[in-house]
């Protein structure tokens, strides 16, 4: 089995071929392709190559799922004694994508 590690959105994702990822929103419609082109290593059982930092020519492709917002965090603050309470709410938004192929 064919495994990468590639970096979109300031994180680092295990990936192989067929693996469904909800990754940090790409500005990239349903439907379309992607390419990371940012891969830090890549194992295909007993030869890894590891980038130093990423490795050069390799990329791993990817089509949009659907784009989406995670479920709702509420965040709540208070100040004992003081009458300070706040709440809020936040929904992170993420993008769904399946890997089609790694090229290393």
């Amino acid at each position: 089995m064919k495994h990468a590690i590639i970096v979109t959105g300031g994180k680092q994702y295990r990936v192989a071929e067929g693996d469904v990822v909800f990754i940090e929103k790409l500005d990239v419609a349903a439907g379309e392709a992607v390419t990371f082109d940012k891969v830090l290593a890549v194992v295909d059982g007993d030869n890894v190559v590891i980038g130093k930092p990423v490795i050069e020519g390799a990329t791993v492709s990817a089509n949009v799922v659907k784009n989406g917002k995670s479920a709702k965090v509420r965040v709540y603050k208070m100040k004992p004694k003081k009458g300070y309470r706040r709440t809020q709410g936040h929904r992170q938004p993420y993008t769904k994508v399946q890997i089609a192929t790694i090229n290393a």
